[in-house]
């Protein structure tokens, strides 16, 4: 299994490299890249019964010697006539010199491909050919793998086959208490039907079997990971009481999902051990008022908190916010920013070492060697997919064994965060403050635009401010998208009164932060932008979102950023500017214009776009999925589930004899590349 795929049959020094391209370096990496589709080759068809546009299997004699005919200097076209003795087909390559030698008139071959018609006569284009007797990829089901520049097809399949037999019998690492338990197919047997399956039956229980697997390997690793933090003792926060002394002083009263979330937090800060929690709530949840609470109770057991935040203006939006929550409290809140003078970060060092600043609100400055802390008890660290495992490792660093608590604002259904945050204990934040608007969302075609305007026009004059966003920043001629900075122009152009401002991705960090402060300020109507609002500022005079070619981007991203108004006393509304009739686009955006529910909206995302996009594995710091597909393997994903938990409570660590495969195989596969994200 551990064999360089170079010494494979078939595949050498230059193949290697090829392979090495798309992560195959081993016999072993061979075998787990799976095949994207399986083409059936088995039926075989006369040729009197093959009918226009289906691709089939025929066995035939070569009628006629290949003839070759040069249509213009770079098009060679080759033909020969083959029968069956029920009909005729004529075959055609295009450019190919090497079938000329190929074939001789009264050799049997079997052909697949796919029957066309041209001149009233049948023809196969470029079919795939094996001499009869010697077939290997033909009359029988035939894996197609994803392919990277020079591999083609048939050196993958024939390297797959060889790989098969190289590495022999393979060992079964699944105990097989657990494979009867969840009907769960052996190795071998899988291995071989996931790439050659007999038939497609064959190949839905390999398949079940390796989503199994791979889940399976991976929630232990979570579980690994887990357990570990779990016996890192963490800070004891004594008198978790004294959180009743802030609450009480709130101007409103938390939703008993904020209770329940601050219960959680409080019972982790008690245990002594580490906490390492998720908070996931929808946008306007109340998610910080949460924070606050937590950090409130640190300080007040004489420790120093921490929060971290992806951006400069959202880390002095959490700094003001905190300070109001504080006032007249004795609490201390301190701003780090990578754009503070140096006298400034050097006085705020100084007040982060002596203690005398108690909570801490910055952006990756928090994290640079510089910075010292007295008594790091908690890190609160914002929006979660903006930071790796690596910068939250480094920040609790800055403590001893600090808690960890980590807020989303991407609600993900619960079975698949269990996945995504497997290493985290979730608390989920499932309901909105009483009282709080649903913004109004509408989608809407070209022909609505003056009517839109005119709207825009008349809450700008009322005192309000709108959002306009734009999926790219420039023109490209491939790309019928918006220009964000032609749009902001024709604005400007529309609005001669208002003051239109544009912000894009590449924008200077200080330019986008004058920007976007101006608009904070109120001396911005019309923010033309492209997502960088996404993870956002609270602007609660902003009550308009137009976001234009709405089809273009995912239904959570869209929630996302229909987030970002609302915030305020006024009516919110939201315009979705969309193109296109297929059914896919009007579900999408009828799910928006129906639905405020963020849980709801990611469910529909997952249904209606497949979980790539959605999750962006990589910026998670967990493997990707070579098989698995984390919405449609549900069923199976709760089976894993159960599975991982029966194998945790026999024996945690998987230190025993019967667990020994299945720990190596997590080791290999999953353990360096969780831990190194």
């Amino acid at each position: 299994m551990s064999k360089d795929i170079r010494y494979l049959k078939g595949v050498g020094e230059k193949r290697a490299e090829l392979f090495s391209k798309i992560g195959i370096k081993t016999v072993e990496d061979l075998l787990y890249y799976f095949p994207r589709s399986h083409e059936d080759r088995s039926k075989m068809k006369e040729i009197s019964e093959c009918v226009e546009g289906e691709t089939v299997c025929v066995g035939v004699t070569v009628f006629s010697p290949v003839r070759e005919m040069r249509v213009r200097r770079n098009m060679l076209v080759s033909s020969m006539v083959v029968s069956d003795g029920t009909g005729a087909i004529n075959v055609v390559w295009y450019n190919n010199k090497y079938v000329k030698d190929k074939f001789m008139t009264g050799d049997e071959y079997i052909l697949y491909g796919k029957i066309t018609k041209r001149n009233g006569k049948t023809e196969m284009v470029n079919p795939v050919f094996e001499e009869r007797g010697k077939e290997r990829f033909t009359g029988k089901i035939v894996p197609l793998y994803p392919l990277t520049g020079g591999l083609t097809q048939k050196i993958v399949q024939s390297s797959m086959e060889n790989a098969i037999k190289e590495a022999g019998r393979l060992e079964e690492y699944i105990p097989l208490d657990i494979r009867e338990k969840y009907h769960i197919a052996e190795l071998n047997y899988s291995m071989k039907n996931i790439h050659f399956p007999e038939d497609f039956e064959s190949y839905n229980i390999a398949r079940q079997r390796f989503v199994f697997e791979e889940l399976l390997v991976l929630q232990l690793a979570l579980f690994g990971r887990k357990t570990e933090n779990s016996v890192q003792s963490g800070t004891v926060i004594e008198d978790v009481r004294c959180i009743r002394n802030f609450t009480d002083r709130l101007p409103f009263s938390l939703t008993n999902a904020q209770k329940r979330t601050l219960n959680e937090i409080m019972h982790d800060c008690k245990s002594g051990k580490m906490m390492n929690r998720l908070v996931q709530g929808d946008v306007g949840s109340g998610k910080t008022a949460v924070a606050a609470a937590a950090i409130y109770a640190v300080v007040k057991n004489g420790h120093q908190a921490a929060m971290m935040a992806p951006t400069e203006i959202l880390a002095v939006q959490h700094k003001e916010i905190l300070d109001e929550f504080f006032k007249d409290m004795g609490i201390n809140v301190v701003l780090l920013t990578g754009s503070m003078k140096a006298k400034e970060k050097r006085f705020a060092y100084d007040m982060i070492l002596t203690g005398a600043a108690d909570v801490v609100v910055g952006t990756h400055a928090i994290i640079q060697e510089a910075v010292e802390f007295k008594d790091l008890a908690l890190v609160v660290a914002d929006e979660q997919h903006r930071f790796g495992v690596e910068q939250r490792a480094k920040l609790a660093a800055k403590g001893n064994n600090p808690h960890m608590l980590i807020m989303s604002a991407t609600p993900i259904p619960r079975t698949l965060a269990l996945i995504l945050y497997g290493d985290l204990d979730i608390s989920i934040i499932d309901e909105l403050p009483p009282g709080r608007k649903s913004v109004k969302t509408y989608a809407v075609g070209e022909n609505m635009r003056k009517r839109v305007y005119a709207f825009l026009s008349k809450n700008i004059k009322n005192g309000m401010q709108a959002y306009v966003v734009c999926p790219l920043i420039e023109e490209t001629e491939k790309s019928d998208l918006q220009n964000a900075q032609e749009l902001a122009e024709k604005l400007s152009s529309a609005f001669p009164d208002f003051k239109v401002g544009l912000m894009y991705g590449k924008m200077k960090p200080t330019l986008k932060n004058e920007i976007m402060d101006g608009f904070v300020n109120g001396d911005i109507n019309v923010l033309v932008s492209t997502t960088v609002i996404e993870v956002g500022v609270n602007v609660p005079n902003a009550n308009i979102m137009i976001i234009e070619n709405a089809e273009r981007f995912g239904l959570s991203q869209l929630h996302q950023l229909r987030g970002r108004v609302g915030r305020g006393s006024e009516q919110a509304f939201c315009i979705l500017f969309a193109h296109g009739n297929n059914d896919v686009t009007k579900k999408r955006m009828e799910t928006m214009c129906i639905s405020n529910d963020g849980f709801y909206i990611s469910e529909q995302d997952l249904k209606l776009r497949g979980p790539g996009d959605f999750f962006g594995t990589r910026q998670h710091g967990l493997p990707e999925m070579r098989i698995a597909n984390l919405f449609e393997d549900r069923d199976i994903l709760a089976l894993s589930q159960r599975a991982a938990k029966d194998i945790r409570d026999e024996d945690i660590n998987l230190t025993s004899e019967k667990y020994r495969g299945l720990r190596k195989r997590i080791e290999k596969l999953v353990m360096d590349e969780i831990v190194m994200n």
